[in-house]
């Protein structure tokens, strides 16, 4: 009993500590942001790099945000008792897929499982040439 609570406890630490980083590493890029919107300037070529540079740090930006909302979700089913049981069928998930990924929801059978659902939809999206009213319903 000792062990799952110390087990816990640095599970715990480790998505807290990495949530506190990429927290930070998320304000941090707002505040840069901000301040590079105020130096535009130069020519035709500086602006279209600084606007290809900006989608470049947005998109970096947001996957930090999904992946603390992961965190979040993490913590949650760790304080239920249900973290490292996948949400899709209950079994266990495997303790290298943990430690790669330690905000895992599926175990690998399952994510593999959803992310060719996944798949198959956006194939069918691109063949009609946009999204479906489903492929929300599908990537949650």
């Amino acid at each position: 009993m000792a062990n799952t609570a110390r087990r816990r406890a640095h599970l715990e630490r480790m998505l807290r500590d990495r949530r506190r980083e990429l927290q930070g590493e998320v304000r941090h890029g707002i505040r840069n942001g901000r301040a590079d919107l105020s130096k535009q300037g130069g020519d035709d070529v500086d602006r279209s790099d600084a606007h290809s540079q900006g989608d470049i740090d947005l998109a970096l930006l947001q996957m930090r945000t999904e992946t603390v909302r992961r965190i979040d979700a993490a913590l949650v089913r760790l304080e239920a008792g249900t973290y490292g049981s996948c949400v899709e069928c209950s079994m266990a998930i495997s303790e290298p897929r943990l430690r790669a990924l330690p905000f895992a929801a599926r175990c690998q059978a399952c994510e593999e499982r959803r992310e060719e659902e996944h798949g198959q939809v956006r194939r069918a999206e691109q063949r009609r040439g946009g999204p479906s009213l489903f492929s929300e319903m599908v990537s949650s």
